[in-house]
This record gives structure tokens, C-alpha cells and sequence, in this order.
């Protein structure tokens, strides 16, 4: 089982963006006359997508959308994520970031996204960092009908790969996954993937229980020695040991 392919997720992984996105969805609940009560964001939405997150906002008030208009609330708020995403000077990625995508293609692994973010959301961020380049995927929220924990995107991004790349044969156990929140860990396990848990979001205790490696942050994760075990598994399935 050697290791062929490594994804990221978005938030909370490559980019620090997570007050901009409460700051949004306080804006949307106040153009429908809401508000939004001190530390409900973080209860609600914190590792959900915005589709589960406003959904359950608006229910609490009372209030049920059709499909189609929270879609058009849900691309409303991508299009305020991208005017204000222009207007940073420096977007906060996450510290190791370049380093770690620069190993893994130097070890010629495939690299993607999977995301639960609106796709116009990680585009944009992806263009203004010059970070599209390393990646050959991105499975984004409006890809799949379902959300993290469920395994959907990550499996839609072993397909895509696979299309891509028709001699590749990739599976999910050959797969890395790098995730902040227990729902994104739960979704690439269910989808058979081994799971590298970053603290950047949870506590590393949390995280520690649900994942085959935890980190404080990416600078501490070591490829090599993942690399390392995905090659033993391999040894030793096909040695029977």
C-alpha cells in the first residue's frame, strides 16, 4: 500500500479564514432581519459546510428555505467571500503550507482538494496565492449533494484522479488525507483513507483519538515517515506477514 496521493482540505487547513466567514454569515442572517447570537457560529457551523450551517441557523428562527433560494443565499455569500478575499494584502495561510506542497510533489504524489467550501470561495483563494498549480483536483461543497462527515467528496476525488490519470489505479487505502475538524477526519475514514489530523482548529487531544498521525501544524508533519508506513502496510500485505 504506498502512498500516491495526498488531500487537503480548505478551511482551516491551507487558509486561517474562518472569522471572515462569520462575519459573512452574520451579514446574510442580517439582510433576512436575523441575528446572530454571541458564540452560535462556532456551535452551529464551526467544520460544517454553509449549506448545513445557514440551514439550521434559519430553522432555529423559524424559518425553511427551499433548495434554491439557499443556494442563492449560499452564492451571495461566495461572492462577499471574493470581494473581501481581494481586498487582503496577505491571505493567512497556514504556516508549512508551501513547504509541505513542495515535498509532496517533489515524492511525484497527486495532490487535491476536498472541501466542503462553495468552489468559486477556494478558487479565488487558490489564483490570488498562485497555489493552483499543485493541485490536480479540487471537489468542492456545490460538487456533491452531501456534506462531511459523509464520504462522497473524497471518493468523487479518487474518481476524478483516476479520470485524469487512467494508468494511476488510485484507491482510497493508497490515499493521505489532512483535515482540522472530527467531521472531515470521520468523511476520509469512512472513505478508507489514513488521516493526518492538524490542531488548528480542535484541540490535539480530540483530534488524537480519530486520526493515524495528529499535528500542532504542518510544519510538524513528517512525509517521510508517512510515506514510511503506508510502504510497511504494503510489505506486509503482500508478504502476508
Amino acid at each position: 500500500m504506498s502512498l500516491k496521493a495526498v488531500f487537503f482540505d480548505f478551511n482551516g487547513v491551507i487558509i486561517n479564514d474562518e472569522p471572515l466567514h462569520e462575519r459573512l454569515i452574520e451579514q446574510l442572517l442580517l439582510e433576512e432581519n436575523l441575528t446572530l447570537k454571541p458564540g452560535e457560529y462556532h456551535k452551529v457551523c464551526l467544520g460544517r459546510s454553509d449549506r448545513s450551517c445557514l440551514k439550521e441557523l434559519l430553522a432555529r428562527r423559524g424559518r425553511v428555505l427551499n433548495d434554491t433560494y439557499l443556494t442563492q443565499l449560499l452564492h451571495r455569500k461566495a461572492r462577499g467571500y471574493a470581494m473581501d478575499v481581494q481586498k487582503i494584502e496577505k491571505l493567512p495561510l497556514y504556516p508549512g503550507l508551501d513547504d509541505l506542497l513542495s515535498q509532496v510533489r517533489s515524492c511525484n504524489l497527486k495532490l487535491g482538494i476536498v472541501s466542503d467550501a462553495i468552489g468559486k470561495e477556494i478558487e479565488v483563494v487558490l489564483d490570488r496565492t498562485q497555489l493552483a498549480e499543485y493541485f490536480q483536483v479540487v471537489v468542492a461543497g456545490d460538487d456533491i449533494t452531501t456534506s462531511k462527515p459523509e464520504p462522497d467528496g473524497y471518493l468523487l476525488a479518487v474518481e476524478r484522479l483516476n479520470q485524469k490519470y487512467p494508468d494511476l489505479n488510485l484507491q482510497p487505502h493508497e490515499c493521505l488525507a489532512i483535515e482540522d475538524t472530527p467531521a472531515g477526519i470521520q468523511a476520509a475514514k469512512k472513505a478508507g483513507m489514513q488521516v493526518v489530523g492538524v490542531a488548528n482548529t480542535y484541540p490535539f487531544h480530540m483530534l488524537q483519538r480519530c486520526c493515524n498521525w495528529t499535528v500542532d501544524d504542518l510544519t510538524d508533519l513528517e512525509l517521510e515517515r508517512v510515506q514510511e508506513v503506508f510502504s510497511q502496510k504494503e510489505l506486509q500485505r503482500t508478504t502476508g506477514e
